[in-house]
């Protein structure tokens, strides 16, 4: 019992370690989960105004993703034109691509910003980014396609 526990532990911690060192997914969508921005309608940022969950019977796949919407008429928009809605920096937060790093993003802390939709970490971060927004969008713009290759 001793070795398959230690053998188990050992699978884990080489199956993180390479997860760890791979590229990062183009779309953020948690360790555990293959949704981008956790189940929430990047459609309706931009006519609803708010977060809005998904529902799984309007989804599709994008980019690695599954991407949920909260009606048919969304998924359709999405489908026709999936860069114009999708987040930036593929759902990861905003300030940290600035920084030159990746962090996971909160559905809730959002700015769309000349017909784009960028999520942050933290009110904190959120706050911060939204202080210097055109600085910040322009060292991520910079940074994003190397982060890819972390």
């Amino acid at each position: 019992m001793k070795t398959f526990l230690k053998t188990l532990l050992l699978s884990i911690t080489g199956a993180l370690a390479l997860s760890a060192s791979a590229d990062s997914d183009p779309i953020y969508t948690g360790l555990f989960s293959n949704l981008a921005l956790d189940g929430y309608d990047t459609v309706a940022y931009f006519f609803d105004g708010k977060p809005v969950k998904g529902l799984k019977e309007f989804s599709m796949d994008y980019k690695g993703a599954q991407w949920r919407f909260k009606n048919a008429e969304n998924l359709e928009r999405f489908r026709a034109n999936p860069e114009a809605y999708a987040p930036q920096y593929g759902g990861y937060c905003a300030y940290a691509a600035a920084k030159g790093d990746t962090a996971s993003a909160e559905p809730d802390l959002w700015t769309i910003h000349k017909g784009k939709l960028y999520l942050n970490y933290s009110p904190d971060i959120n706050a911060t980014w939204k202080a210097d927004m055109e600085s910040y969008i322009e060292k991520a713009d910079a940074n994003w396609p190397e982060l890819l290759q972390k």
